[in-house]
């Protein structure tokens, strides 16, 4: 049960708040947003151009993902908090403006460090921003609404880390480096003007106090354990010594911060929101999609290009088309969401990624690329169906003040997993792939074994996904006869006040004009 203490309600929107257009509230959260996972997904291509710069190894260079990815992991537990004390408004701003900050110290630094640095900041950021852009539009779109205009934010948020890879490869091949960090600056700013302007304001609790506990045994947790996670390039790194004290540290901080956040009267994560079952089965389904989509990204290019031998241009299009068909149908999942609930198109979304990751275990050698295209497109679709309607359907399902906790911890629980499952795809390739060689399989067919079996079972996984999916609510909320019948019933109390009210103004009219009379 969630009881009173931990739930109590939130600050609400001020009157004025609601003034100015909504649209241009969502347009306010995009800028920043979309800045955000571009600039993260340009940076990855600019890896070997950082070693080639500074002289360093790709562990050094690593950094570059690692630093931003800790940072992020570090401020998002502590996002719901801080909206409620300073309110959402102040901290979204604050966070974009950190953003550009990091991005104004890395156009200008000389030094590696000075980089690392202007990326765990940029990761700080981005961290206090995303949690928050999902909160700031459902403060403003009533729930039958919100499907809709999260597939609009989610068109956007789904093709900037698509396109970003090859935004950063054409500045790349006609700049330096530094123009990756500059050209966030123009649109931050323009974010951050059109926030001030537009975004509404909210009032903080200014009595509420802080769990440092908590703080301290989440961000030691997630931030170790992404760290370690990233560290890992071979199978070796499962017996390393200090990979295994510090995943085994990770682990203990973790344990440690469910057990006192649930005996806190004021936790800094309210985790029994868990108990809510809508909630909870979409935040399983999103990182069972997680999973597949960030297999997919890691698996793809080594398809294509090791064992197909297209070259890399044709691995970006094909996962540009992922991205694309994705946006293109995130729209559809919203506004089904909206009119007849998440359980149907989370279903068919669910059902079209499984199948097409499945059949990817079926590719050969002789396999055109037309297919690979087609298995794209139908991997867009099941995504844009399922990812951004099961995400919002977990949203509606608890309480509007814990909006930004709720996104913060879909958030974290989807970054770890993805990175989990990208370990451990990357060491089975490389095991799989290197005992059927020794068994006297050829190079490409070991490869293309591997890979597979990877698709196959990463396939099935979201397939076992589809039970819980089923779960979900059958049905819109304003669409239920609980939800009509207390309109009904809220329709004849507000005539009933009308008619009171009318015949009492009649009564005094009359009085009125008997005392002239008289």
């Amino acid at each position: 049960m969630i009881s009173r203490s931990n739930i109590s309600p939130g600050a609400d929107i001020t009157p004025g708040a609601n003034s100015r257009p909504r649209w241009l509230i969502v347009m306010t959260v995009l800028f920043g947003t979309v800045t955000v996972s571009l600039n993260n997904s340009a940076l990855n291509p600019a890896v070997p151009e950082f070693m080639t710069a500074f002289s360093i190894g790709p562990i050094t260079a690593g950094w570059i993902i690692t630093g931003f990815l800790i940072g992020m992991g570090m401020t998002m537990p502590i996002t719901g908090f801080l909206s409620h004390r300073f309110s959402k408004r102040t901290v979204y701003l604050t966070g974009l403006t950190l953003f550009i900050c990091g991005s104004i110290a890395g156009t200008f630094t000389t030094t590696m460090p000075w980089v690392i640095a202007a990326r765990v900041f940029q990761g700080i950021a981005g961290g206090l921003m995303i949690p928050l852009s999902l909160a700031l539009i459902f403060a403003v779109y009533p729930k039958e609404q919100r499907g809709r205009v999260t597939g609009i934010w989610g068109t956007a948020v789904m093709l900037a880390p698509a396109v970003g890879p090859a935004v950063g490869g054409v500045m790349l091949q006609f700049y330096s480096w530094h123009v990756l960090f500059a050209m966030n600056i123009p649109t931050g700013l323009l974010g951050l003007f059109v926030g001030f302007y537009c975004l509404p304001a909210d009032e903080g609790q200014k009595d509420r106090s802080f769990d440092w506990i908590g703080f301290l045994l989440v961000t030691s947790g997630v931030g170790l354990l992404l760290f370690v996670l990233s560290q890992f390039r071979d199978q070796t790194a499962l017996t390393s010594p200090v990979n295994l004290t510090l995943i085994t540290l990770a682990l203990l901080c973790l344990v440690a911060f469910v057990r006192v956040e649930i005996s806190k009267q004021e936790p800094l994560l309210c985790l029994q929101i868990f108990a809510i079952p809508s909630y909870s089965l979409s935040v399983v389904v999103a990182v069972v999609q997680t999973v597949g989509m960030f297999g997919c990204i890691m698996i793809l290019p080594l398809l294509m290009q090791t064992v197909l031998g297209h070259g890399p241009v044709w691995t970006g299009l094909a996962l540009l088309t992922t991205a694309v068909f994705a946006s293109a149908f995130v729209n559809l999942g919203g506004k089904t969401l909206d009119t007849r609930g998440p359980r149907g198109v989370v279903c068919i979304g669910l059902l079209f990624t499984a199948l097409a990751t499945i059949a990817f275990g079926l590719i050969d050698n002789a396999s055109p690329l037309w297919m690979i295209f087609l298995l794209m497109m139908a991997r867009g679709i099941g995504i844009g169906l399922s990812y951004m309607p099961v995400t919002t359907a977990g949203l509606n399902a608890i309480p509007e003040h814990l909006v930004a906790q709720g996104a913060a911890m879909n958030n974290i629980l989807r970054r770890i997993a993805a990175s989990i499952a990208i370990v451990l795809m990357s060491i089975y390739f490389e095991v799989r792939s290197a005992n059927l060689r020794t068994g006297g399989t050829p190079s490409d067919i070991s490869g293309l074994t591997a890979i597979n079996e990877i698709f196959t079972t990463v396939g099935l996984l979201i397939l076992l996904a589809l039970p819980l999916a089923w779960l979900l609510p059958g049905s819109a909320p304003h669409q239920s006869k609980k939800w009509q019948k207390n309109r009904l019933k809220a329709a004849r109390i507000n005539f009933r006040l009308s008619k009171s009210l009318l015949l009492k103004g009649q009564t005094a009219s009359n009085q009125k004009l008997n005392k002239v009379e008289t």
